[in-house]
């Protein structure tokens, strides 16, 4: 496999908590979430994924790119490559989106799976799958900076201190970059799981900031509603980052979940 850079914490043998991050981030937004895996026994393995900060381009499957199959697919070698045969797999907005595709592809994979702030892909609403694949202009028109930080207040919610703003925004900056964002936002239009949300079998949370402005609670009810024995949490005074914005929070209901997961 083309290496994918990834950071880890943890005993090399303990069961694998693998995080995939959103559409503007990298493997740091979950620095927050080491003391959860610790206290579940867990190695957390945080990617950047491929297309993202230093990470290599993934290879294209079509002229849009590598597609939300291609993200799924290199995650599932990311776990074989760490030598764990399943994982936990924790993903945040589009990184829910290419964990729910990797337990649809690569079921044997999965331990169970965390989706936080996210949806069965914008390919279930036509304006929103425009809106998505329209979103990269920005970037080029606006650069990395000036994109960041008009995009970040929309993330987090209303009271966000200006140092969490700032960190996000950090985080977007170093880590956004053509083409690899546009085709993610193209992998983001094409998805829509909702078809297939039923075939899931494996362990699932569903979380949400009470706050979140980008996917939002229908987004996460969809997916509770359509993953067999899905739980659904709900985070208070959080938008779409949060595991970022409510760590504490966050960790709690991410502990006592995994807690209720037999480890291999």
């Amino acid at each position: 496999m083309t290496e994918t850079y990834h950071w880890s914490y943890g005993p090399a043998g303990a069961p694998l908590l693998l995080c995939l991050h959103g559409i503007g981030s990298c493997a740091d937004a979950f620095v927050s979430q080491i003391p959860a895996a610790a206290a579940t026994g867990r190695r957390i393995v945080a990617w950047d994924a491929p297309g993202y900060r230093h990470s290599p381009d993934p290879e294209p499957r079509s002229v849009d790119g590598p597609g939300i199959d291609g993200w799924a697919d290199a995650a599932a070698d990311l776990i074989e490559h760490l030598g764990a045969e399943r994982a936990d797999v924790l993903g945040v907005s589009w990184g829910g989106v290419t964990a729910t595709r990797l337990a649809l592809r690569h079921p044997g994979r999965i331990r169970s799976l965390i989706l936080a702030d996210s949806s069965p892909g914008a390919g279930s609403n036509p304006e929103a799958a425009e809106s998505m694949r329209s979103r990269a202009g920005a970037l080029t028109e606006l650069g990395a900076e000036t994109f960041a930080r008009e995009r970040t207040p929309l993330l987090v919610n209303a009271q966000a201190s200006s140092e969490l703003l700032d960190a996000v925004a950090a985080l977007m900056v170093a880590s956004v970059r053509m083409p690899s964002y546009q085709w993610a936002c193209n992998s983001m239009a094409e998805a829509d799981h909702r078809p297939d949300l039923p075939s899931i079998d494996a362990p699932t949370l569903v979380v949400v900031g009470d706050e979140d402005r980008i996917t939002g609670r229908a987004a996460a009810e969809a997916l509770a509603d359509g993953i067999p024995g899905a739980e659904l949490a709900v985070i208070d005074a959080a938008g779409h980052l949060a595991n970022q914005e409510r760590p504490e929070a966050f960790n709690e209901v991410l502990v006592r979940f995994l807690g209720g997961v037999p480890a291999d």
